[in-house]
């Protein structure tokens, strides 16, 4: 059996998560206590009894997505899973991917996505920046409309997810333009997203170079398993590169969809999203129906999963 397992990134976040875990879990405890001695105050509690308001505040969410998909992926591993082949995150999943391969410890990710989400969050003061979801469209056509949106601002594809769904970003003035270019080149909708920033376009440039800075002094080892990186939709298992894929890909798209391809093409026949929510099996049913991709991400996901894998 050839699996991969996959990590959710921003927009998987929901009030609650990881609590039925710790309340079944000895393991998902641990890492969560160690999560919270890492960020010396209660993710935990951010995560178990947090509001959607302060889970929707970037610097708050990816260290709450994280520190549930990690303590996800000690219940599996302590369950018999079996060993993925591959390890891929989006956007910020990178980093819970990292953890799985050995690259990264649960300490040094779970403080460097905080700072990342602050860097993000302080980047582009709030309202300047924008994202919206497009479906139903080729990505040229995406492309040419947010070329001539721009006017001298930035507006690109930031996610390309699927063949189905691209998620654009940058100032709100060109993504309103690219929003009316969109629907008038046929696009069968075209949504804004409530989020805080614009995120994977060049105006993060400079959080970018903010956490390049904290990068340098955190310790990357060389991967276990390999990882498909989001910036280069390429296979990786040198600590060096790891740690420079997670910085360029602050300004650069995620190409999930060329991931995802890339592991089908491996061989990969089975899908873990280790992780709250189901956004990624979601893509994945767009992306390929010849594979199966299973979620965890409490007692009841994980007994299906089991189940679906004939995990004993």
């Amino acid at each position: 059996m050839t699996i991969a397992y996959i990590f959710p990134g921003q927009g998987s976040q929901y009030p609650g998560m990881g609590k039925n875990l710790v309340e079944n879990f000895a393991v998902a405890r641990r890492i969560f206590e160690e999560a919270d001695d890492a960020l010396h105050f209660s993710i935990s509690r951010l995560c178990f009894e947090g509001s959607v308001e302060e889970l929707q505040l970037t610097e708050n969410t990816q260290p709450a997505i994280l520190a549930v998909s990690v303590a996800v992926l000690g219940v599996i591993e302590s369950e018999g899973f079996p060993k993925p082949k591959y390890v891929a995150g989006h956007s910020l999943g990178e980093y819970s991917a990292l953890v799985a391969a050995k690259s990264l410890s649960l300490s040094a990710a779970i403080q460097t996505v905080r700072r990342r989400g602050r860097y993000m969050q302080e980047a582009v003061p709030p309202g300047v920046g924008a994202m919206a979801a497009v479906m139903g469209l080729e990505l040229k056509a995406i492309e040419t409309a947010c070329e001539e949106a721009q006017q001298g601002e930035v507006c690109a594809p930031a996610n390309i997810n699927s063949p189905n769904q691209v998620v654009i970003a940058g100032n709100a003035e060109a993504v309103e333009r690219a929003v009316e270019l969109l629907k008038n080149a046929g696009a069968k909708r075209v949504v804004k997203l409530n989020v805080s920033a614009p995120f994977h376009c060049a105006l993060m440039l400079p959080a970018q170079e903010r956490l390049a800075f904290d990068l340098e002094s955190v310790s990357f080892q060389d991967l276990s398993i390999p990882l498909v990186t989001n910036v280069d939709a390429a296979t990786n298992k040198a600590a060096n590169a790891a740690r420079d894929a997670v910085v360029r890909q602050v300004s650069a798209p995620v190409r999930w969809l060329e991931s995802m391809q890339l592991l089908i093409e491996q061989g990969v026949e089975n899908f873990v999203e280790v992780g709250p929510g189901k956004v990624l099996s979601g893509l994945m049913r767009q992306i390929s129906r010849e594979v199966k991709c299973f979620n965890v991400e409490d007692a009841a996901s994980l007994k299906a999963a089991s189940a679906g894998l004939g995990v004993s």
